[in-house]
C-alpha cells in the first residue's frame, strides 16, 4: 500500500511566523491591540475589514477573534505566506477571504470582493512599497472605503531627512533594547523561518513563484513617516495622525 506524505503542520508554521516576528518587534501584540482599539472606536464592532499585506494572516486571525461579527479580506502577493495562512486558518467559518494581488499595482482592486470596506489595516507590510506604489495604494484604498471608514498602518515608520538627529536617536534606542546586537542579528529568526520553509516539499512550487515575482520588485529605502502622511492627504484622507507609537514603531491613522 502506498504511503501518503504527511501534510505540513500549517498551524506550527504560523506559530513560528508569529514567534520570529515578535523577536524583532517585542511590542507586536500591543500594536495589534492599539489598532483594534482605534478601529472599534471608529467603526464599531461589526465591520468589513481589508487586511493589506496580510502575510499568513496574523492580523486577520486576531481581528476575527476579537470581533466575532467582523469579516476580513486578506490581500498579499507572496504565494508562500498565502499558502501557509490558508493551510492554518482556512476561511474561519466563511469570515476570512484570501486574495492574491500586488498592492499598489494597476488593477489590484479588481481582485477584491465587491463592495465597500469599513476599515483597512496593515502591519509590518507597506514598507515594501516604493513611494509611487504607496501613493497609488492609498488612492485605491480611499476609493474602496466607505465614507467615515479608516485606515490603520502599523509599521516601522522612520523619521525623514529633516529629523536626522531623531533618526540617530532611534538607532541608539534599538541598540540599547537589543543589547548592542546588530540589525542583522535581529533578523536571524526571520531568515531561519524562510530557510526552513524552503525544505517543505509542498511549498517548493510556491517558492518558485515567489522568486519570479521578487525579481520584478525594485529595492528601495523605507518610506519615512512624513511621506506617508503627505501621500494619505493627497489621496483624500483627513485626520491623518500617529495614534500610537514607541519611538519609530507607530500606528498611523487616516479617515476617509
Amino acid at each position: 500500500m502506498a504511503r501518503h506524505p504527511r501534510s505540513p503542520d500549517w498551524d506550527g508554521w504560523l506559530r513560528r511566523w508569529d514567534e520570529q516576528q515578535t523577536s524583532f518587534n517585542p511590542d507586536r501584540e500591543r500594536r495589534f491591540a492599539a489598532m483594534f482599539d482605534v478601529a472599534e472606536a471608529s467603526v464599531g464592532r461589526r465591520f468589513r475589514a481589508l487586511d493589506l499585506g496580510c502575510g499568513p494572516g496574523s492580523l486577520s486571525v486576531r481581528l476575527l477573534r476579537r470581533f466575532p461579527s467582523a469579516r476580513s479580506v486578506a490581500v498579499d502577493f507572496d504565494p508562500v505566506a498565502l499558502r501557509v495562512g490558508q493551510g492554518a486558518l482556512g476561511t474561519v467559518d466563511g469570515r476570512l477571504t484570501w486574495v492574491d494581488a500586488q498592492l499598489g499595482s494597476a488593477g489590484w482592486v479588481a481582485r477584491l470582493p465587491k463592495g465597500r470596506y469599513d476599515v483597512a489595516l496593515s502591519t509590518t507590510a507597506l514598507h515594501w512599497l516604493t513611494p509611487p506604489s504607496l501613493g497609488r495604494l492609498y488612492r485605491d484604498v480611499h476609493r474602496v472605503l466607505r465614507p467615515g471608514g479608516v485606515l490603520l498602518n502599523g509599521d516601522h515608520l522612520p523619521w525623514g531627512a529633516r529629523d536626522r538627529s531623531l533618526s540617530r536617536l532611534a538607532g541608539r534606542v534599538r541598540r540599547v533594547r537589543f543589547r548592542g546586537a546588530s540589525l542583522s542579528s535581529e533578523w536571524t529568526g526571520w531568515r531561519k523561518w524562510w530557510d526552513d520553509a524552503k525544505k517543505v516539499p509542498e511549498l517548493r512550487p510556491f517558492f518558485r513563484l515567489q522568486e519570479e515575482r521578487q525579481s520584478q520588485h525594485p529595492r528601495h529605502d523605507e518610506v519615512p513617516l512624513d511621506l506617508h502622511e503627505r501621500a494619505l492627504r493627497r489621496a483624500g484622507f483627513r485626520d491623518v495622525a500617529v495614534v500610537w507609537q514607541d519611538v519609530e514603531n507607530r500606528v498611523l491613522f487616516a479617515r476617509r
